[in-house]
């Protein structure tokens, strides 16, 4: 049985996966919120908050059953999460104009997050139902992640440049890789006379 109970909810779950993976927060307190959709038929949980570490953690939920393989509640998370950070990267000249947009694995590097959503009639896709189905809850999370998340930042945003200065650090960084990866193909490749 794939449920789960943690005391003090998602924003205590989050912590705790920062611990046993042992990794250091780059900002204390958990980011949470919670709302319920205007057709009131869902409600959206999540808490989420950034470590110092390359790789995400996503844990998806719908009515409490653990969707391994995610579905259109962290697609809803995931799209909000890149429009709200590269917005106000804009907004507030973190990026400049000359840099492109950061790309979603930007945004997420480093990042451990719950998405717990509650609807009516959830449909489950795959053989092992590990996937939500229900297209609603794309728009559904997605609206409501940014307008949660927007008000955060705008009211935090020592956290918010915390958390755009490290995906601008994974954009370089990723950008420096894959001139490097070029630079080493045509290193590599033989030139014409050699063959």
């Amino acid at each position: 049985d794939s449920r789960f109970h943690y005391e003090g909810g998602v924003a205590s779950f989050v912590e705790y996966l920062n611990r046993k993976k042992a990794v250091e927060v780059i900002h204390p307190d958990v980011i949470y919120f919670s709302a319920t959709a205007p057709d009131n038929n869902s409600t959206c949980e999540i808490a989420m908050q950034y470590t110092d570490s390359f790789n995400e953690l996503i844990l998806s939920f719908a009515n409490n059953i653990h969707t391994v393989d995610g579905g259109t509640h962290e697609d809803g998370f995931k799209r909000a999460l890149t429009r709200v950070m590269n917005d106000y990267a804009r907004k507030y000249n973190i990026l400049k104009e000359a840099d492109k947009n950061l790309s979603g694995e930007d945004c997420r590097e480093g990042l451990t997050a719950i998405i717990s959503v509650k609807l009516r009639e959830p449909q489950f896709e795959g053989q092992t139902k590990g996937k939500l189905g229900n297209t609603e809850m794309r728009q559904v999370v997605s609206a409501i992640v940014t307008d949660k998340l927007t008000t955060y930042f705008e009211e935090n945003p020592q956290v918010a440049r915390t958390i755009i200065e490290k995906a601008i650090t994974a954009s370089r960084a990723a950008e420096a890789a894959r001139k490097a990866r070029e630079a080493c193909l045509l290193y590599t490749s033989p030139s014409p006379r050699d063959s």
